[in-house]
């Protein structure tokens, strides 16, 4: 798993110029994390460290560019992308 995590995290990080590494290992930990919980929460069977890669991967893929512009509601994520 953190083979992934660092792996998207170089990607992120290469994709948007406005994020330092630190921050977009943080962003890919809350995406990998927001996942894997909302995945649990439905009932569904954790699948493998690949397949949630794979959809981090695709959400940085369309989305990294314009992760900076993000501004939580949630708390939890705001405090973390607030630091």
């Amino acid at each position: 798993m953190q083979q992934f995590i660092e792996q998207l995290t170089v990607k992120l990080a290469g994709m948007n110029p406005e994020m330092s590494e630190e921050r977009a290992r943080t962003w890919v930990e809350l995406l990998w994390s927001d996942y894997e919980a909302s995945s649990a929460k439905a009932g569904y069977d954790y699948k493998s460290a690949e397949h949630t890669a794979k959809l981090v991967d695709q959400l940085i893929t369309s989305y990294g560019d314009k992760l900076h512009l993000f501004a939580s509601k949630n708390p939890k994520f705001a405090a973390l992308l607030e630091q």
